[in-house]
């Protein structure tokens, strides 16, 4: 049986291949809607009530399909420019490492699984919260930071440049923007915050919860049996150390090697 996260693997390359059908589909889509609501005016602010993130119209009017169309409308030229672009860098080498249904699955998980986040946080009792709760959210950015979260636990060394100038490795410039997003969740400051933040807990939740990742990606790693063959291989290595400070351990050799490995 092939799972999505057998292999360990250790080429990548942004955006390898011109497009995968998914990411191409994905970006195909949110273009098309952004033009749609940008040659008619009147359409945007229609579309941005019914089909963007409010919680408390999803929480009172029950308009419930609000976590999942969120994420193809847009604000502006550079909201959906730098989102596509950020796909097509990162979900192109995720779909070829992953395959299509699986891409797509978890594309989606990471997108509504930030707009749960964001819908639980709007019912906390902080002054941020009653501003998120009356709030419109657009956007395919929690999905996006999912799609950051899954780069790095494939490639946590992988170098990314942030600012366009600073090579920061993928787990830690994934720090970097998961420690703003909850700072600055507070604050608000018309940038979803919360739901950035929700896009990388719900991906990272996810990826985790399959317990086929590898185990050697931020150093904490479950591998495919879970925890159980985590403790045996740690146990196993510790009983190794073990015997290497009794005796001295030679892999591999012949027999011509045999007066080096006893003393």
């Amino acid at each position: 049986m092939r799972y999505p996260y057998s292999s360990s693997p250790t080429h990548y390359q942004f955006g390898s291949g011109l497009m995968t059908p998914v990411v191409k589909a994905l970006i195909g889509t949110n273009v098309a809607v952004f033009l749609i609501t940008s040659l008619i005016p009147p359409a945007f602010g229609w579309l941005n009530y019914l089909l963007g993130l409010t919680p408390e119209l999803v929480l009172t009017r029950f308009m419930f399909w609000q976590p999942f169309t969120y994420l193809f409308m847009h604000g502006g030229v550079g909201h959906i420019l730098i989102n596509m672009l950020i796909l097509w860098m990162f979900g192109v080498q995720l779909e070829r490492l992953w395959g299509s249904r699986f891409f797509l699955r978890y594309y989606l998980i990471a997108g509504v699984g930030a707009a749960v986040i964001t819908l639980a946080s709007s019912l906390l009792p902080f002054s941020f919260s009653v501003a998120t709760y009356t709030t419109v959210t657009i956007g395919a950015s929690g999905a996006i930071y999912g799609l950051l979260m899954a780069f790095a636990m494939h490639y946590p060394n992988a170098p990314i440049l942030m600012f366009f100038l600073i090579p920061v490795p993928a787990k830690y410039f994934v720090m970097i923007l998961g420690t703003i997003a909850f700072i600055s969740t507070p604050r608000g400051g018309g940038v979803a915050h919360v739901t950035h933040l929700g896009g990388l807990v719900a991906g990272y939740l996810y990826l985790r919860h399959l317990r086929t990742i590898p185990s050697a990606r931020f150093g904490f790693g479950f591998g495919r049996m879970g925890i159980i063959a985590d403790i045996k291989y740690r146990y196993v290595k510790w009983k190794i150390g073990r015997l290497r400070k009794k005796f001295d351990v030679y892999p591999g050799g012949n027999d011509q090697d045999l007066d080096k490995r006893i003393h």
